[in-house]
């Protein structure tokens, strides 16, 4: 008998989990400083980072679906015990560095909204991140994703506010997609925004997601899920571009030519300036609607890096207790907040080759995938775009090792 068809509303949900991953503080905060140092040059970037990003989470997605497996869960039944305590050990490094960034960004948002000091801040992030975790543990995973695309809504709307009354050039935005830099500064910062978009945790996130919601549908309904699923990725990592798109839009506008636009409170206090306190407003709502959708969403990935490389089921509140110790401490002890965010996106830049290789390899191996292994045309461009962050984040890596700024 075929199973019953389901309206592909009804499965659309972990890709738009996923995506909050490509909205989080660190994308701000690289968004920002783009559009403010070099105003329209860059849009081309997110451009191409979106599109790369579209296959990455498709790929992962499949990989959940046809296998039933999340990918940690693949690479712990590969992996002796001593490889897969290591690889463990380097994702729970990205897991940690994830959360740094996001409670930092939630810190700073609430320190914007309410003049709240940043520890405050970062422990009622943590707290609010805990009881969104809570739905996921309590009430299954359609309530959660719900929560969490309700969050993207908001993110949506606290970035989009500024184009409303911002003075954008229209013309030159839509120059701004032809690859263009401009000395090499501008290929520090490309390299970043590109090479820093598709993080490890959403990759190892998104297999995950999928096995939660569909892992229990039957063989025969593969083809449905997986059409589901591309329009998934495709709606929810068009959201999620158009907010980075914004964002620098935004930046270009309102904070090109300003000073103290290299701090995210800085940016906020320009654009409250130049556009008024109702778009500042939105915008401190949206950057802590990212901090705390991201916030609880990091700490599902590592808790299911956990569960599948060390072979134990964590609560997922376990997991985010460890993870956001480290972000505390350094909110604690007074660290530059900006600077923190920067250091955490070169540590995940470092996790992204754990992720991406063995996806791909996955991905195209028949006895794991069957007959919906990977073409070889996607198999090539998947294994172009995985060399080219790659080679970015080392080429970002090394020009900050040397000090070039």
């Amino acid at each position: 008998m075929r199973p019953k068809k389901v309206s592909t509303f009804f499965l659309l949900g972990p890709a738009f989990v996923a995506a909050i991953a490509y909205v989080d503080p660190g994308n701000v905060a690289a968004n920002l400083s783009a559009g403010a140092q070099y105003g329209y040059l860059l849009v081309w970037v997110l451009v191409a980072a979106n599109l790369i990003a579209v296959l990455v989470q498709y790929l992962s997605s499949k990989l959940g679906l046809v296998s039933g497996q999340s990918l940690p869960s693949l690479l712990g039944n590969r992996l002796s015990r001593r490889s897969r305590l290591a690889y463990w050990g380097q994702a729970e490094i990205v897991a940690i560095a994830t959360d740094i960034a996001e409670v930092i960004g939630g810190a700073i948002a609430l320190k914007i909204l309410f003049d709240l000091p940043l520890l405050l801040g970062g422990v009622i992030v943590g707290v609010v991140s805990l009881f969104l975790l809570s739905i996921q543990s309590t009430r299954g995973q359609r309530p959660f994703e719900t929560v969490i695309i309700t969050l993207l809504a908001i993110i949506a709307i606290g970035f989009l506010a500024g184009l409303f009354v911002g003075d954008v050039n229209w013309g030159q935005a839509a120059g701004g997609i032809m690859p263009r830099l401009e000395g090499t500064n501008s290929v520090v910062l490309a390299a970043s925004m590109l090479g820093a978009t598709v993080m490890p945790h959403a990759i190892y996130l998104h297999s995950a997601l999928s096995v939660d919601r569909h892992g229990g549908a039957p063989r025969a309904s593969i083809p449905q899920l997986l059409r589901a699923s591309r329009w998934d990725v495709v709606l929810s990592l068009v959201i999620a571009g158009s907010v980075n798109i914004a964002m620098l839009l935004l930046a270009a506008a309102s904070l090109r030519g300003q000073d103290g636009t290299d701090t995210i409170e800085g940016a906020h206090a320009v654009v409250s300036a130049n556009l008024g306190e109702v778009v500042g407003l939105f915008f401190g709502i949206g950057l802590l609607a990212s901090g705390l959708a991201s916030s609880a969403v990091g700490s599902y990935a590592g808790a299911s890096i956990m569960q599948g490389l060390l072979r134990v089921n964590v609560p997922i509140v376990w997991q985010r207790a460890v993870t956001m110790i480290p972000a505390l401490v350094i909110l604690g002890i007074g660290a530059d907040p900006t600077w923190s965010l920067v250091l955490s996106q070169v540590v995940l830049s470092l996790g992204i080759p754990f992720a991406m290789i063995p996806l791909v390899r996955l991905t195209m191996n028949r006895t794991v995938m069957g007959k919906y292994a990977n073409s070889r045309i996607i198999t090539i461009v998947a294994i172009f775009a995985s060399g080219l962050i790659i080679a970015l984040n080392v080429v970002l890596i090394g020009l900050l090792a040397l000090g070039i700024d």
